[in-house]
């Protein structure tokens, strides 16, 4: 994934931030006895997701491949088993 740069965009790094957040209002309201306020911290941590697929919609994510690199990976791939299958055929 490191080859991808997944999840390095605004879109994620916010979303992951704000269900980071509720998690951690809902822990401390989980170990106060305080269940508005857990289900508070649980609102504000499916919030982030939606949060994350708003600015994704907006452009702010990974942009999407290109068909042409898309292609090019599949025959790659395939060239490569071939490759793989022919060299433990000769051995």
């Amino acid at each position: 994934m490191a080859g991808s740069n997944h999840g390095h965009n605004p879109a994620a790094w916010t979303g992951v931030t704000v269900s980071f957040i509720g998690f951690c209002i809902a822990g401390v309201a989980l170990v106060g006895w305080n269940m508005i306020g857990f289900w508070g911290g649980m609102a504000v941590t499916l919030l982030g997701g939606v949060v994350g697929a708003a600015m994704k919609a907006a452009g702010l994510g990974m942009p999407k491949e290109p068909a042409h690199v898309a292609e090019a990976r599949v025959k790659a791939g395939e060239a490569s088993k071939a490759r793989l299958a022919a060299q433990a055929a000769s051995s």
